[in-house]
Formats: C-alpha cells, sequence, structure tokens
C-alpha cells in the first residue's frame, strides 16, 4: 500500500496525471467523478464465450482502486493480474453538467511504468490514452432521456496500433447511458480505431447495496486481426465482462 501511495503522489506532483481504471461506462471513461475523499473498489474481468476452440481470449483480471483526491479530482491505480509489470495509473478532472450546460472532463488513463517494448515476452505498458469528454442528459417533457457523451481521445502511437502495425492511437468515443432505478442502469459506448482499443459495448448494471454494484456487458472489437489485445495471442475474440464495484 506505501508503494501504491508513491506511486500516486509522484503521477500527481510530477506531471498532473495518474492511471486507474478511471469512473467508466462500461469501457468508455465518463464524466463521473470520484467523491470527495471516498474510495472505489473495482474488480473487471473480460473473457470470451464463443469460438472458444479456435480463439480463446481471456484479458488480464483488473484490480482497481480510485480515490477522490479532492474537489473534481481522482486518482487511481489498476493491478493486472498476471502480468509482469502489473501497474497502471490514471487521473481526471471533471465538473458536473448543471441547467444548460454539459458535464466536462479530461484525464489520461492506462499509463504504465514499462517504456521499452523491445522484449515481446515483456512488452511496454505506457500507452497514455489521454481523453476529453462533454456529457449531457436531455428530457422530453418530465422524462428524462439517456445521458449522451461525446469526447476524443489520443494514445501512444507505438503501441495502440493496427493489424499492419500503423498507428491508431487517435478517435472519437460516444456513449449513451440511463439510470432507470435506484437498481438499474444501461449503457452503450464505442470507441473508433483499429487498435485494441477500438471497439463497441453495451451491457446493464444491477446494485445489490447503494454502494455495490455489478456490471454485466459484452464487448464487440473493431479490430479481429491477430495481435490486438496482447502480444501472445492469435486471433482476438469478443469478449463477455464482469465489473464489481464497491464505493467506501
Amino acid at each position: 500500500m506505501k508503494r501504491i501511495c508513491m506511486l500516486i503522489s509522484l503521477l500527481v506532483a510530477g506531471c498532473g496525471m495518474a492511471f486507474a481504471t478511471p469512473s467508466t461506462q462500461i469501457w468508455n471513461p465518463s464524466t463521473d467523478i470520484q467523491e470527495l475523499h471516498k474510495w472505489h473498489l473495482g474488480i473487471d474481468d473480460y473473457f470470451s464465450v464463443v469460438s472458444n476452440d479456435t480463439k480463446p481470449n481471456q484479458t488480464s483480471t483488473d484490480v482497481n482502486l480510485t480515490y477522490g483526491l479532492i474537489k473534481n479530482l481522482e486518482v487511481g491505480i489498476d493491478i493486472f493480474e498476471p502480468r509482469q509489470d502489473p501497474e497502471q495509473f490514471n487521473v481526471k478532472y471533471g465538473l458536473p453538467e448543471s441547467d444548460k450546460v454539459p458535464a466536462f472532463a479530461v484525464g489520461i488513463e492506462n499509463v504504465g511504468l514499462r517504456v521499452d517494448n523491445s522484449n515481446a515476452l515483456r512488452p511496454a505498458n505506457n500507452y497514455n490514452i489521454a481523453y476529453a469528454l462533454v456529457a449531457k442528459t436531455f428530457k422530453a417533457g418530465t422524462m428524462s432521456l439517456p445521458r449522451v457523451s461525446v469526447g476524443y481521445y489520443i494514445g501512444n502511437g507505438n503501441l495502440l496500433v493496427d493489424e499492419t502495425g500503423a498507428a491508431a492511437n487517435t478517435g472519437v468515443i460516444l456513449s449513451l447511458d440511463k439510470q432507470i432505478n435506484d437498481k438499474w442502469w444501461a449503457a452503450i459506448d464505442y470507441a473508433s480505431g483499429r487498435s485494441w482499443y477500438g471497439e463497441t459495448s453495451f451491457g446493464f448494471s444491477y446494485a445489490f447495496a447503494p454502494n455495490t454494484s455489478v456490471i454485466f456487458g459484452y464487448v464487440i472489437y473493431n479490430n479481429s486481426s491477430p495481435n490486438l489485445i496482447t502480444q501472445n495471442v492469435n486471433t482476438t475474440n469478443n469478449q463477455f465482462t464482469t465489473q464489481l464495484d464497491i464505493n467506501f
């Protein structure tokens, strides 16, 4: 824990940025910010459920911790296991929507400490995906419609690549999400691009308690060509995801 705190402190003090999975929809970051001085624990898993005889796809389990450091600013760390160099960091600053003014957020995610990509068995993890978002909840009379989020991302062009190895490190991010009631929430989101980051996902969450919920979703990758998710897989397969979220 001391090491985690030191890493977060260094990233915030040194460059104003750090990575964990930021507050998200299913895949994309959202304009939501972790509440001041509150912790968020997430455990995210992604695994294929079809065609596993020819292209099984299991992503490292992500155990992430996010903290509301100051008002409107969250920082965090992800631990991806099993993996060498499992730590990645993030930070996000955002302002909530008010009246006719949309919510706004800027941040960076997937900031890793390993920059040497010469060893295929121990690749770099400094994806450094920076993004900016706006979001607005619309109404039809007295009925609230889904919140619409629109944004743009740019990352490390040496790691966010397509099947030919060409940089595919920029794109748009779009999402619709709706809090149906105090138990149920649903969303669909999209990130353009032909790196592993490009996808369409959809799903829902159920809250077991005011501070505990689980997301069930499905991720369809834009590019199904080889070697996009990790350097150790031969094919890319779409994945089912479960995400446990606990605030405390």
